[in-house]
């Protein structure tokens, strides 16, 4: 699988950023795909599994950071590795095919200092969603020196040097892995759950099950009506069913969890 998305040129000035732990099932298809790029950074966050190795077979330069601080403490230590005109974050979970491997090369050697989007298509249990309208709109591609830090615990924010820098979107989505198995999917609810809660509780907002409830609600009507999971068969059901739940329970986490403090959210968050 992993020759299907590798591609046959080089793209000199750009270094493509990978967070990781405990990814060794996905870690060599993802640095596959962005084995054009100049260098290929990865950050672990201590995982136990054959992350670092396989990371490192694939041609990647490692960095190990096992103190886990949220997702922005990790792009920044990752930023500070970069010696690149351009940097580029890509999820563990995330492949880039080769359409949208010719964008980026078009644009680092425009050598503009703009910001570029990239959307999804969701592979969910095996079955690419590509009835589904895509999702994402994340900002992942930078100019180096445009961009000044990470900023939040998780849905992290770039924070860029100039606030009127031009934002740009690109035609081909990357591929996002980001529902293999029912079993990976409970765990990410559970992780996800919580960081969400934290990161409300920390914007003084309040959560319970009505809350809860009508934030799943709502999630779930946007993903499979209005973004036409429901095209997609069991697979895009249980999609949206997944992403709702997570809406749920970081309200109901909120509410629930926060007795004592952050700690219950901060211990789920470094699973």
């Amino acid at each position: 699988m992993d020759k299907d998305f590798r591609v046959d040129f080089r793209v000199p000035g750009l270094t493509v950023g990978i967070l990781a732990m405990n990814e060794s099932a996905r870690i060599a298809r993802c640095a596959t795909s962005a084995a054009f790029a100049e260098k290929v950074i990865v950050i672990d966050s201590g995982s136990e599994d054959d992350t670092v190795a396989l990371a490192q077979a694939g041609g990647a330069e490692v960095h190990c950071y096992d103190d886990w601080q949220g997702f922005a403490t990790q792009r920044n230590r990752l930023l500070t590795h970069v010696t690149t005109e351009y940097i580029l974050f890509l999820d563990a979970d995330e492949v880039i095919p080769e359409p949208l491997a010719h964008e980026i090369a078009t644009v680092v050697a425009s050598g503009r200092d703009e910001v570029w989007e990239i959307f999804w298509t969701q592979v969910a249990y095996g079955r690419p969603l590509t009835a589904m309208r895509s999702t994402g709109g994340i900002k992942r591609l930078f100019k180096t020196q445009s961009l000044l830090r990470y900023e939040g615990v998780v849905h992290e924010a770039p924070i860029m040097r100039t606030a009127d820098t031009p934002v740009r979107r690109f035609q081909t989505p990357v591929l996002h892995y980001s529902r293999e198995t029912v079993y990976h999917s409970l765990k990410k609810l559970a992780q996800y759950a919580q960081l969400g809660a934290l990161k409300r509780a920390e914007q003084g907002k309040r959560g319970g099950i009505l809350r809860g409830t009508a934030s799943a609600s709502a999630i779930f009507i946007k993903l499979y009506l209005l973004r036409r999971a429901f095209l997609c068969g069991p697979e895009g059901f249980l999609f949206s069913l997944f992403i709702a739940l997570e809406c749920f329970f970081r309200y109901v986490a909120l509410k629930y969890d926060f007795n004592n403090g952050r700690s219950t959210a901060e211990a789920m968050a470094k699973r």
